[in-house]
C-alpha cells in the first residue's frame, strides 16, 4: 500500500518517542509527573460549563451547524477583540469560528501556498506550523531563533531566493516553547517586511492572556500614566493586528484553550484580512461542518461573562513559574525567569548539551519526570528542554528533587 509523499515528513515525531519512554517508566513502577504537555490542569468556569450542559437538553443544537449559525459566537469574538485591543472587528467578514487555533495553522497553507512554495517559520516553533505546511506540498524555511536576539527572528538574514518563493510567514508571541514575548515594534517590522515582499502574515496567538506582566512593574508604572489601555506598547502581548490595524496583510488565531482551560473543547477563532478567511473557510467547508453549537454557546459564556477565571489562571501559573525556577535554582540550573506562558525553556547542562532526545528519554525512565526535549520543536530548539508547568507548585518542586537526584 502506497502512500502520499506529503506524510514522508511527518513521520518523524519526537513526542511519539516520549510517549514511548514514559509507558516504558509506568511499567517499571515509576510515579509519573508529566511536565511535556501544555494541557492546563485548571477547569473551566461554571457558568462556561452550564451554557454547554444546558445546550445538551436543547434539541436545535444536534444538528449540523453552518456558517449563520455560528453568527452569535461571531460577534461575541468580534466584541472581545475590539474591548481589548481597541481594533474594530466585523464579525461577518473578519472571524471565522475554529476547532482550536491549531486547525487554523494547519489547514490555512492549503488555502495560500501552492507545491514548492515556502513558508517562513520559526525555529524552534510549534509542531503544527510545520505540519499545515508539509500538508499543503510546500516547503519550509525555518527562522533561527537565539537567545542573543531575544528568540525573535532576524528578517534581513531571509535569503533573497527564498523570499521570491515565500507565500506567508508564521508568528507566535508570547511564545511556545521558549516563552520569549514580543515588543510591539518588531511587530511593525514584521508587518512592514510582509508588505515589502507580498507575504501573509500569521500570528499564532493562543497566550495572549498567559502574560505576568507585574514582574516588571517599574515598566508598567512608567507606562500607566502614558497610555492608553489599548496601547501596544503597554503590553507585554500586543495583537499583531494593533501593527497592521488595516488588516492588510495578517491574519491572527485564538484559542479558548490556554485563557478559559477550555482546551479539550476544541475552540478558537480567526480574526484578520477579510480575504483571508473567506479563503480559509472554504477550506473549513470542505472539511466539516464547525464545533458543536452547545460548545460554542460555552465559549460566548467565557468571552462575554466574567473574566476573574483568566486573572485566577494567570496568578496561578506566576505561583507556579516562582516556584519552579526558585526550585531550579537552588540545585543551580540557572533558567531565565519567563515573562508569558506557561513554559520554562531551559538550556541543558553539560554534558546533555546537545541531546535534548537522550537527556529527556533518561530522565523519565530513571526518575518519573517527564518533560518536552527542544529537538522536538525544530533544529534550534537542540540544547534546551521546555517545562509545561501543569501541576501545583509542590509536585513541581518533587519534580526538581528527582531531576537533582539524576543530575
Amino acid at each position: 500500500m502506497e502512500f502520499a509523499k506529503r506524510l514522508q515528513p511527518l513521520q518523524s515525531n519526537v513526542f511519539a518517542e516520549m510517549d514511548k519512554a514514559k509507558a516504558k517508566a509506568l511499567a517499571a513502577g515509576r510515579q509519573l509527573i508529566d511536565l511535556s504537555l501544555g494541557s492546563a490542569d485548571l477547569p473551566a468556569a461554571s457558568h462556561v460549563v452550564d451554557a454547554i450542559a444546558q445546550s445538551l437538553y436543547d434539541h436545535s443544537t444536534h444538528g449540523y451547524l453552518l456558517f449563520h449559525g455560528t453568527q452569535a459566537f461571531r460577534q461575541a469574538a468580534a466584541q472581545w477583540y475590539e474591548q481589548k485591543f481597541g481594533i474594530a472587528v466585523d464579525p461577518e467578514t473578519e472571524v471565522l469560528p475554529l476547532i482550536g487555533s491549531q486547525e487554523g495553522t494547519a489547514h490555512l497553507p492549503l488555502a495560500v501556498l501552492n507545491p514548492g512554495d515556502f513558508a517562513l517559520l520559526l525555529d524552534p516553533g510549534y509542531p503544527s506550523h510545520a505540519g499545515g505546511v508539509y500538508l499543503a506540498s510546500g516547503q519550509i524555511y525555518p527562522m533561527p531563533l537565539r537567545a542573543e536576539n531575544d528568540f525573535l527572528p532576524v528578517f534581513a538574514d531571509i535569503p533573497a531566493p527564498v523570499l521570491a518563493q515565500a507565500r506567508m510567514m508564521v508568528l507566535s508571541y508570547p511564545h511556545n516553547p521558549t516563552s520569549a514575548i514580543a515588543p510591539f515594534s518588531f511587530f511593525k517590522e514584521a508587518v512592514a517586511f510582509c508588505q515589502q515582499h507580498n507575504l501573509i502574515l500569521v500570528h499564532d496567538f493562543p497566550y495572549v492572556d498567559l502574560v505576568f506582566e507585574e514582574i516588571d512593574k517599574e515598566k508598567q508604572q512608567n507606562n500607566s500614566s502614558s497610555h492608553s489601555p489599548h496601547s501596544p506598547t503597554s503590553s507585554l502581548a500586543p495583537s499583531i493586528l494593533q501593527a497592521d490595524p488595516e488588516k492588510t496583510v495578517s491574519i491572527e488565531f485564538f484559542t479558548l484553550s490556554k485563557s478559559y482551560n477550555m482546551g479539550g473543547f476544541r475552540i478558537g477563532y480567526a480574526i484578520g484580512n477579510p480575504k483571508l478567511i473567506n479563503a480559509l473557510r472554504q477550506v473549513k467547508a470542505a472539511v466539516d461542518f464547525n464545533q458543536y453549537r452547545g460548545i460554542l454557546n460555552g465559549a460566548i459564556a467565557a468571552l462575554v461573562g466574567p473574566q476573574d477565571i483568566v486573572k485566577t489562571s494567570v496568578e496561578k501559573f506566576r505561583q507556579r513559574r516562582d516556584a519552579f525556577v526558585n526550585a531550579l535554582h537552588r540545585i543551580d540550573w540557572h533558567v531565565p525567569i519567563p515573562k508569558a506562558t506557561m513554559y520554562v525553556w531551559a538550556k541543558l547542562p553539560e554534558p546533555w548539551s546537545q541531546n535534548s532526545m537522550e537527556f529527556c528519554t533518561q530522565l523519565v525512565e530513571n526518575t518519573g519526570v517527564a518533560i518536552s526535549p527542544g529537538a522536538g520543536f525544530g533544529k534550534f530548539g537542540e540544547g534546551y528542554v521546555r517545562f509545561a508547568l501543569v501541576h501545583e507548585p509542590p509536585i513541581l518542586e518533587t519534580a526538581v528533587s528527582r531531576i537533582a537526584e539524576f543530575l
